[in-house]
C-alpha cells in the first residue's frame, strides 16, 4: 500500500569500520547511515527485529520510516536506498537511509506483478516477464509498492510494453513506454532429434559394400580383378616350375 509509515528508533553509534559493524551484528544489530538533506550522515545501529518489522509491512521496502534517533523527538521521514545482505545467511548487514521531504517528488523503482493466467498459455505458450523493476518518480506517500499488469488477454505471439500498463495517479514512469518490453508470450521450441538413416525394406547391401558415409579400414583394398587374379596366379605356378 502507498503511503504506509513505521515508526523507527535507532541509536547514534561513534565506531565505524568492518570489526566494529561484525561486533553489532553478533549482539543483534544491524548498522546504518541516515543520510541527511544537506546534513552531515548519522551513523545508527538499530536491532534487527525492530528493523525486520519496519519493512515487513505492505509497503515492504516502499515504506516511509519515521526515523527517531535515541534521545530526541525529532521525526526524519526517510526512505531504504541500499542495503547489505550477509552470505548466505540473507539477513541484513547494513543498510543506508535518506531522508526525505513529503512534498517533494524522488525517484526509485517497483516491483511489475504480472496477474492472470494468457491465453495463449493455455494454448500451450510460454510466459516471459522481462522487466520486473520500473523507474518512476512520485512523492514519498504516493509511491506504490508494486505495479500490477493484466496479462490474461495475451495470445502466443503478443508483446506488452510500458505504454500497455495503466496510469497511476501521482505516478511518472521514466522508462522508454515503446522500447521497455514487460511481457512475451511465445512458441515453445521443440527440438528435433535427427533419426538413424536405416535400409529401406527389402534393401541388401552387396558383398564387400558399405553403408554410406562408411569407408573400409587401411589395407583393405579392391579385389583385383578376375583377369587380373588369373594372370597373377599363372606366374606363381611358372616360377615354381624353374
Amino acid at each position: 500500500m502507498a503511503g504506509e509509515r513505521v515508526k523507527l528508533e535507532v541509536k547514534e553509534r561513534d565506531g565505524r569500520g568492518s570489526a566494529d559493524a561484525r561486533r553489532m551484528r553478533n549482539d543483534g544489530l544491524v548498522p546504518g547511515v541516515l543520510y541527511g538533506r544537506g546534513k552531515p550522515p548519522h551513523p545508527f545501529s538499530v536491532p534487527a527485529s525492530e528493523l525486520r518489522r519496519a519493512l515487513s509491512g505492505e509497503s515492504g521496502t516502499h515504506a516511509i520510516l519515521d526515523v527517531v534517533l535515541d534521545g530526541q523527538k525529532t521525526t526524519h521521514p526517510a526512505v531504504l536506498k541500499d542495503y547489505q545482505q550477509e552470505v548466505p545467511s540473507g539477513r541484513l548487514a547494513h543498510i543506508d537511509l535518506h531522508e526525505v521531504r513529503l512534498d517533494e517528488a524522488i525517484q526509485t523503482q517497483v516491483a511489475v506483478e504480472l496477474i492472470g493466467e494468457p491465453a495463449g498459455v493455455k494454448e500451450g505458450g510460454v510466459l516471459s516477464q522481462v522487466t520486473r523493476e520500473l523507474n518512476v518518480e512520485a512523492l514519498p506517500l504516493e509511491i506504490p509498492d508494486h505495479l500490477e499488469l493484466d496479462v490474461s488477454g495475451m495470445a502466443i505471439g503478443d508483446t506488452l510494453r510500458l505504454v500497455d500498463l495503466p496510469a497511476q495517479e501521482g505516478v511518472t514512469y521514466l522508462d522508454d513506454p515503446e522500447e521497455t518490453v514487460l511481457a512475451t508470450v511465445t512458441t515453445p521450441t521443440v527440438i528435433v532429434e535427427p533419426e538413424p538413416e536405416e535400409l529401406e525394406e527389402g534393401e541388401e547391401l552387396e558383398e564387400g559394400e558399405l553403408p554410406e558415409g562408411e569407408e573400409a579400414p587401411e589395407g583393405e583394398g579392391e579385389a583385383p580383378a578376375e583377369g587380373e587374379a588369373a594372370e597373377a596366379g599363372g606366374e606363381q605356378q611358372q616360377a615354381s616350375e624353374e
